[in-house]
């Protein structure tokens, strides 16, 4: 059963990233209009927003206890906040846009990637929070180039030891924490990689690609498991914490989609049995493709972020899928 979804209208342009804190009672979310929003998930109520990028913003993320928020922008700053009050705790200039941004599991190592642009080349940078010389002087601990081909999105591992990184080739690299070395090296996708995903437990990552479809990988290993094919681009991938779900958002590219309604468009959520990799349901909503997907840490519900600036949450009984439902 899926209940009347919730609409978060708290950004001007597209969302480009939406993500829940580790209790699941928050969600921040992004978009390409210089502002990060945080809303209550219950009821899609904003709590506030943190003020103080000039360009788009690609990513945020939030640490275990909720305390601080890292976003990364296009105004070629990663930027740290104190979740409750909104303040600026910490901006970390770079050369060029920052793509991704997370923190490890302890919350005191942050890492972030920016783009190749402007002949800068793709770096992916590692500091320390508890060394407060880093963040004053600007001086990661680590300093990883990217020569190859740029990295599109990035996750911590298991146990803050590497972070996963898909690159705009379709490649996946473990880069080490430690030395910056590439651990292991894998290429399943042939187009970019638009997002990577971990499961609740860090033992899997789920990517998303430019080549229509979306892989399951062993996070260690970076075995590939499973895959899930679509026909258009997937933007982005989750795994549901409690059910051998993943659910799949995409659409054509931004620049096709006037052209189209949104039945031809094509702009629901798909659902894919992670054993079976078989669709068994989908959700209509956006007006445009969508950009991220994510699921309530409990299972319960999930949100999508859409080009057309609107963030959805569904509630739903994942037990019982009743999926012709218009949203």
């Amino acid at each position: 059963m899926l209940s009347k979804p919730i609409l978060l209208q708290g950004h001007e342009r597209s969302i480009t990233q939406i993500k829940y804190n580790r209790e699941g009672d928050l969600i921040f979310s992004v978009a390409k209009d210089t502002v990060a929003n945080v809303w209550y998930s219950v009821n899609g109520e904003r709590l506030g927003t943190y003020n103080g990028h000039t360009g788009a913003l690609w990513c945020v993320d939030c640490d275990w206890d909720t305390k601080n928020v890292l976003t990364g922008s296009a105004d070629n700053s990663c930027r740290l906040w104190d979740c409750e009050t909104g303040k600026q705790l910490a901006m970390l200039n770079t050369s060029s846009a920052v793509r991704t941004c997370g923190f490890d599991f302890s919350g005191n190592i942050i890492m972030f990637s920016t783009d190749k642009q402007m002949g800068y080349q793709c770096f992916l940078n590692y500091f320390d929070l508890r060394d407060p010389q880093q963040i004053e002087d600007n001086q990661p601990y680590l300093t990883v180039p990217c020569a190859e081909s740029k990295i599109t999105s990035a996750v911590w591992g298991p146990l803050g030891e590497f972070v996963i990184a898909g690159h705009e080739n379709g490649e996946i690299n473990q880069f080490s924490a430690k030395s910056g070395e590439v651990l292991k090296k894998v290429k399943e996708h042939n187009k970019q990689i638009n997002d990577i995903q971990t499961s609740v437990d860090l033992t899997m990552v789920i990517t998303a690609s430019k080549d229509c479809s979306s892989k399951l990988f062993d996070s260690t290993t970076l075995d590939h498991i499973k895959s899930f094919k679509t026909e258009r681009p997937v933007n982005s991938a989750a795994i549901s914490p409690i059910m051998d779900h993943v659910v799949m958002g995409g659409g054509q590219e931004a620049m096709e989609v006037t052209t189209t309604s949104t039945r031809i468009g094509k702009f629901e959520a798909r659902f894919f049995h992670a054993a079976y990799e078989e669709e068994f349901g989908r959700v209509k909503g956006h007006f445009g493709p969508i950009n991220c997907v994510a699921f309530h840490p409990d299972g319960k519900s999930y949100s999508s972020g859409g080009e057309d600036g609107y963030t959805r949450i569904h509630h739903f009984d994942p037990q019982y899928f009743d999926f012709e439902l218009e949203a």
